[in-house]
């Protein structure tokens, strides 16, 4: 009986053995490449749990599918500047004296350094006939560009490019390659549509044009983001909101280029490193420039509706030298000329007390009603103004204008 129980655990050992030996066979057999449209698409509903899908999902190869789909419509892009110049346009007293610099500083302020040399980045091409995505940072000095050069992939001389429009508040602008030629174009996906958490790609030129595009992997950390970077050109700090933050490695050569899903989607533009925390990036989301992109193309520079006023909250002292019943409402302190505002005949001192059906009792409410205005937009002031020494109501109308 004990012998037939050792030869009994004998057999089983060797079956779970050979067991083994298969399954670590089949284990170590190449896996066949699937085809991209396999690799992203979405897990079934049916495997079992969240990880489970996601990984079934994924396939070894999706990040290598990525960065093949879309490489050809990233570029890389090289800015050369004129040589400085410096200008004689403005002096102070003492210019001209061994200390000349130091007086011009004090009289006009810390001046803008012209940008010297060249500076680089990466891009995407987003239309066929070959306009390009990028930060507006890296033609920051856009009155002294001497030329602008794309690489594309598997091209060893550049093409030139000219700059049709930028933005400096969202850090876009927007190249078109000199060419007739018809080139691969970056898909557009839709930011808003993203998740925290979802892996990303990012894919740049940080080491320039003699090395290839660098392809970096890692989640969507945050959104909404808002931080501040030094501006070494203009000497003051540039303030971003609305960020992706990833960490996914961002180098400074990859400003410009895309941050991607793994359905090979731009959902933001790359744009920053934070200096202080190590692997921590951020993107423009793409929603951003899919709004804009269209008035950087024709017009050169985003279209912002724009009144042209500005307005703050009626202080005590304000209220008791007007002799208002209280301190409440909101009070036109400037009109700029030649704007909406000034056309229709609002007037510093003037109390805003309602616009269109919203009554006014904080900045917060003017800020909330300019904020969903448009650009021919018509708006109703309901104004209290100080006239002949008696106040007075008054109703304006004012055609939501541009600011240029």
């Amino acid at each position: 009986m004990p012998v037939r129980s050792i030869k009994s655990w004998r057999g089983l050992a060797a079956a779970a053995g050979l067991t083994i030996i298969v399954l670590g066979f089949l284990y170590a057999l190449p896996a066949s490449r699937p085809s991209v449209p396999e690799v992203l698409a979405a897990p079934s509903a049916s495997t079992g749990s969240g990880a489970a899908q996601l990984l079934s999902g994924l396939g070894p190869y999706a990040v290598a599918d990525v960065a093949e789909a879309v490489s050809p419509a990233v570029v890389y892009v090289e800015v050369e500047y004129k040589a400085p110049q410096r200008s004689s346009a403005r002096s102070s007293p003492f210019s001209g004296s061994p200390f000349g610099d130091l007086f011009d500083m004090f009289w006009f302020g810390v001046p803008q350094i012209p940008r010297q040399g060249v500076s680089q980045g990466s891009g995407f091409i987003i239309s066929e006939d070959g306009q390009i995505l990028t930060n507006q940072h890296l033609l920051d000095d856009s009155d002294n560009i001497e030329e602008i050069r794309v690489y594309v992939q598997n091209r060893t001389e550049p093409y030139t490019a000219k700059l049709l429009g930028f933005d400096y508040e969202l850090d876009l602008a927007v190249l078109k390659i000199d060419d007739s030629g018809e080139f691969p174009v970056a898909k557009l996906g839709d930011s808003d549509q993203t998740r925290i958490g979802e892996f990303v790609v990012a894919i740049g030129n940080p080491y320039g044009k003699d090395f290839d595009h660098t392809v970096t992997v890692g989640v969507l950390s945050a959104k909404g983001r808002r931080i501040q970077i030094p501006d070494t050109t203009r000497r003051e700090l540039r303030e971003y909101s609305n960020l992706m933050q990833t960490d996914a490695a961002i180098n400074p050569g990859n400003s410009g280029g895309p941050l991607l899903n793994l359905h090979g989607e731009v959902i933001g533009i790359n744009t920053a490193v934070r200096a202080d925390g190590q692997g921590i990036g951020f993107a423009i989301p793409i929603n951003v420039a899919k709004e804009v992109v269209e008035d950087l193309v024709t017009k050169g520079a985003v279209q912002r509706p724009f009144i042209g006023i500005s307005y703050g909250s009626i202080t005590e002292d304000i209220a008791e030298y007007l002799k208002l019943p209280k301190a409440e409402g909101v009070m036109i302190m400037e009109v700029i000329q030649d704007t909406a505002a000034s056309k229709a005949g609002l007037q510093p001192w003037d109390i805003i007390r309602k616009i269109d059906d919203r009554e006014i009792k904080t900045v917060d409410d003017v800020l909330e009603v300019t904020q969903k205005m448009n650009i021919g937009d018509k708006l109703r002031f309901i104004v209290d103004r100080v006239s002949g020494g008696r106040m007075r109501t008054v109703s304006i109308l004012v055609t939501v204008g541009s600011r240029d």
